[in-house]
């Protein structure tokens, strides 16, 4: 089975992501293999990360976000709440739970 090409938008997000992780690991001082190991993933699969290969799943991310004390900032980033878009359609888009 073919798989369609990724937009660019997204390859390029990956890059991104792939080279803020492997800025946060420098800026720490760690190695990739230390990085790898308190992520519990293998040296190779983190470079595929910090290469910026969107295959890399995203347990993985999470994992070595985590390692580097920056998962908070990942999860905050999505939360809907956090943003006046996200809060304002909360309060109409949203159902409520109605109890008899």
């Amino acid at each position: 089975m073919a798989t369609r090409p990724l937009p660019v938008k997204v390859s390029h997000a990956a890059t991104t992501l792939g080279e803020q992780v492997s800025t946060w690991r420098k800026l720490q001082g760690l190695t990739a293999e230390q990085l790898a190991q308190r992520a519990g993933i293998t040296r190779g699969t983190l470079s595929r990360l910090e290469h910026g290969d969107p295959g890399v799943g995203l347990g993985v991310f999470l994992s070595v976000a985590q390692a580097l004390g920056q998962m908070e900032g990942v999860v905050k980033a999505l939360d809907p709440y956090e943003t006046d878009l996200g809060r304002a359609r909360a309060d109409w888009n949203l159902p409520r739970r109605v109890r008899p």
